[in-house]
């Protein structure tokens, strides 16, 4: 009897510990914020406005250099549509990185990047920069930038002026 009693608590308590949260799976969460990345990427390539701002929180804040922060959703579309509507804009980049969080909802990505932009000549340079993007998972299970800074940097090494 008593063995019995001690095989049905022991399901009991395998049955209530198996409804509990179980752990994410992390490899998978930095597949998918490496996604999401490429995808905003891919977005603000084309000078997608709505699609672009689409990867930012509702409470997102931008760090561009030499500039004030940006915060908030309407002020981030407002600096995005500016700078995808200046003549010889583009931008390009890729994720380099992305390291999740135990919790599985927060993670950050760096990335190098290449900008192209009018000079005070009058004729587009070409900016390298380096950057670091925060994301939180939402409710819905879609990753969002919480927090967007770069600044410029060197060329890498083994590649001219493009990357």
């Amino acid at each position: 009897m008593k063995i019995g009693f001690a095989v049905g608590a022991f399901c009991l308590a395998m049955s209530l510990a198996s409804c509990g949260p179980s752990s994410p799976d992390l490899r998978q969460e930095q597949v998918a914020v490496l996604a999401a990345e490429r995808e905003w990427a891919a977005a603000a390539k084309q000078r997608d406005l709505d699609r672009s701002v689409s990867f930012m929180a509702e409470d997102a804040v931008m760090f561009p250099p030499a500039s004030a922060p940006i915060v908030g959703m309407a002020a981030i579309r407002e600096y995005m549509a500016s700078a995808f509507a200046t003549p010889g804009f583009s931008v390009t980049w890729d994720p380099e990185e992305a390291v999740v969080a135990e919790s599985g909802d927060l993670a950050y990505t760096r990335a190098r990047s290449v900008y192209t932009v009018p000079g005070a000549d009058g004729g587009i340079q070409t900016v390298h920069a380096k950057g670091v993007a925060i994301w939180r998972k939402s409710a819905e299970g879609e990753w969002r930038c919480v927090v967007d800074i770069w600044n410029e940097a060197p060329p890498p090494a083994n590649v001219g002026s493009q990357q």
